[in-house]
């Protein structure tokens, strides 16, 4: 279906949501129409989050909003759903449209199987009916189900598409690009070089993919380093827990902007404990880019300004744009005895060769463990 005759069935005038690659075609189109724009359409920092924007704006108008997300998202939704949006609490409606990935017998990554599985058994646990939407699926179809929810709809329940691959079509390119030139790959390198045996702690997408394939291309092995292939914005909070229980090691997370975002309180806590052995790089590129290059806040955000404000030593907080400072404050960093923030601005895009692990999640954490507590 292509994807003005399905916006067309929505009949919605406000969206808000999280990117998804397999919603592409859906987010490429609400840049191309509307951008960034508060009366029709926003990127929120995460699924709560932007289920909640979507409440507000049910409040101030009467209006349904639609809320776009991958799946791995609905575990962000359950407590705004049950606790705010219910029909037993405020009875507010909305339209979920969720990327289905890890479809039961359709190959995906690991941390989409499972999630896949209990995608359509979590969305009627939340008492939200679904349809599924794929390669066959009409616009009138949209349409039909849209006029059989009228009801549930306007007593102030939710209901939800569940998106499969290939379902959706946009034939408009959507090009997304910033003005920083180092490239995320070439930084995540010279931080291996600088690192050296330390344990890293890697965010979920390309910037995991592009460190195992760089420990690849080094001949290294791939045991000092723990790949967060998914749990988006935790990765920070991994490597706190592994910082405060191994202080003599220095510890290592390469976060994301997004990420970053998705869960900013982690930056709280790990400023209230300061372990002196924890070094926390931001990698910025104002993306999205895992899942197609969306954009996020980050460009209006001052993270450096956060970290010192969360408690970071401001001393040892700084921000980078250029590989003339980048070793030298990497160093620093590694010989710093403080907590340490780094952020590093990045341009978007990636080699399009560039693989994904060919070790799996299990086989990973198995490796990680052994070289962490000398096994």
């Amino acid at each position: 279906m292509q994807i003005n005759d399905f916006t067309k069935a929505l009949q919605a005038d406000f969206y808000c949501g999280v990117p998804d690659s397999q919603l592409k075609a859906l987010c490429d189109h609400l840049m191309l129409t509307y951008g960034i724009d508060p009366a029709h359409h926003i990127i929120a920092a995460n699924e709560g989050n932007c289920t909640a924007i979507a409440a507000g704006y049910h409040l101030a108008t009467g209006k349904v909003p639609v809320v776009y997300m991958q799946n791995s998202g609905e575990g962000n939704v359950i407590n705004p759903v049950a606790s705010l949006l219910n029909d037993k609490v405020y009875g507010i409606p909305c339209i979920f449209v969720i990327g289905w990935r890890g479809e039961p017998g359709v190959h995906d990554e690991p941390q989409h199987i499972y999630q896949g599985e209990v995608t359509v058994q979590l969305l009627r646990d939340m008492d939200i009916d679904c349809c599924i939407v794929d390669a066959q699926t009409a616009p009138q179809d949209i349409v039909d189900r849209l006029n059989e929810w009228q009801g549930a709809l306007q007593a102030g329940k939710q209901v939800a598409f569940v998106v499969k691959k290939g379902a959706l079509a946009l034939q408009e390119k959507c090009p997304y690009r910033n003005e920083y030139v180092l490239s995320r790959e070439e930084v995540i390198r010279r931080i291996v070089a600088v690192s050296g045996n330390d344990p890293i702690v890697c965010t979920t997408g390309k910037a995991s993919r592009e460190l195992f394939e760089i420990r690849e291309a080094n001949g290294q092995g791939h045991g000092c380093d723990f790949l967060t292939v998914g749990s988006m914005g935790h990765s920070s909070s991994i490597a706190l827990g592994i910082a405060l229980q191994i202080p003599h090691k220095k510890i290592w997370c390469i976060d994301g902007d997004g990420a970053a975002l998705m869960h900013m309180g982690a930056m709280a806590v790990i400023g209230a404990h300061k372990p002196r052995n924890l070094v926390h790089i931001l990698l910025n590129n104002n993306a999205h880019e895992t899942v197609g290059g969306m954009p996020t806040v980050a460009n209006t955000t001052d993270f450096t300004a956060v970290a010192a404000a969360c408690g970071y030593p401001s001393e040892h907080v700084g921000r980078v744009t250029d590989g003339k400072m980048l070793d030298g404050m990497l160093y620093n960093a590694k010989e710093a005895d403080c907590l340490s923030f780094l952020e590093i601005r990045c341009a978007i895009g990636s080699r399009a060769d560039l693989g994904r692990p060919t070790t799996t999640a299990r086989q990973n954490k198995e490796s990680f463990v052994r070289q962490l507590r000398g096994l």
